[in-house]
């Protein structure tokens, strides 16, 4: 039997797990200040597993609001010097390019964002690509995975932590928050629970290896 496609798995779509950190929570007036996005592949025997993590830091978009709460709580300072901080349309294209390739490769159609809260990170990455005038996001508009749900059905956990936990996998507090961290983990989670599910079912081809 054929190698399983990752293709057939997600109907076309090739699921990519985003971190977002933010200077608030407003998509349409708060800063976009860092991301990160983890590539996810399948081996042979139809197994989900998380590849590589591309990520920068992003400049405020001129006029952008920062709340200090907001950078309290995400340790992010925009003023730091070794931040290395890029623009916006420029950090979007440097996220963009690998999701492409990656797209290409697993002969899917489009990208869907992965997130725990995925409406949140969704909600970001789309207003900066209208603030970018980017007509080539590779990501859909509005169909995502959040694993805020999912965790919530496969452990009775909404919290990544306790998802993470419960899924059996390690979780250290001290790195949380950073878009980096939260990404691998919310992939490893996301991952965890779409193979659990695959081997309940015996791992079947779901649109038939090609």
């Amino acid at each position: 039997m054929s190698a399983h496609r990752m293709k057939n798995r997600f109907r076309g779509f090739l699921p990519v797990v985003v971190d977002i950190e933010t200077g608030g929570v407003n998509s349409a007036t708060d800063a976009l200040l860092q991301i990160a996005a983890v590539i996810l592949h399948m081996d042979e025997d139809g197994s989900v597993y998380r590849g590589e993590t591309h990520t920068t830091h992003i400049e405020p978009f001129p006029g952008a609001n920062l709340d200090p709460k907001s950078l309290e709580f995400n340790g992010i300072d925009p003023d730091h010097p070794l931040r290395m901080a890029i623009p916006e349309d420029e950090a979007l294209r440097l996220i963009f390019q690998p999701v492409r390739e990656a797209i290409r490769q697993a002969e899917c159609n489009r990208a869907v964002l992965v997130g725990h809260n995925a409406w949140f990170d969704l909600g970001f990455l789309n207003a900066a690509v209208n603030r970018c005038g980017i007509k080539r996001n590779p990501f859909h508009p509005f169909s995502c995975f959040d694993t805020a749900t999912l965790s919530g059905l496969a452990f009775g956990q909404t919290v990544l932590a306790r998802g993470v936990a419960a899924a059996g996998l390690d979780w250290d507090a001290r790195e949380a928050h950073s878009a980096i961290y939260d990404a691998e983990k919310t992939a490893e989670l996301f991952c965890n629970i779409v193979n659990r599910w695959d081997a309940l079912n015996d791992y079947p081809d779901y649109g038939g290896s090609q």
